[in-house]
């Protein structure tokens, strides 16, 4: 199993669309290509639309992804998250690292 991962520049922000189950099996190949997405102060909007579960090690790419983002002034928008996703980033209190936003084109809007 892996993790699609498809990026594109939309009004001056990455849309990094993802798709599939981010596990201890496919978070070390997505964090390779998602941190060289995140450039000095750039928007990126991550979209989760596409995935169905999100276990500890994907958590982890997560927080990593931001910490990266942090260091190069960049913001970081979660979209589209499922109600499993949504639920267990709560539990873990990872939503608060993250804008969460429910619709992409909104949020394009919004960010252009």
């Amino acid at each position: 199993m892996t993790v699609k991962v498809s990026s594109r520049l939309v009004a001056g922000a990455t849309v990094v669309a993802l798709e599939g189950e981010i596990n201890s099996t496919t978070s070390g190949g997505l964090q390779s290509q998602l941190l060289p997405l995140i450039g000095q102060g750039a928007v990126v909007l991550i979209d989760l639309t596409g995935i169905s579960y999100i276990s500890s090690a994907g958590l982890r790419t997560l927080l990593i992804v931001h910490r990266h983002a942090q260091q190069l002034n960049a913001g970081i928008t979660l979209v589209g998250l499922s109600e499993e996703v949504s639920f267990v980033m709560s539990a873990t209190g990872f939503l608060d690292f993250f804008r969460i936003a429910d619709d992409l084109a909104a949020e394009l809007e919004r960010a252009g």
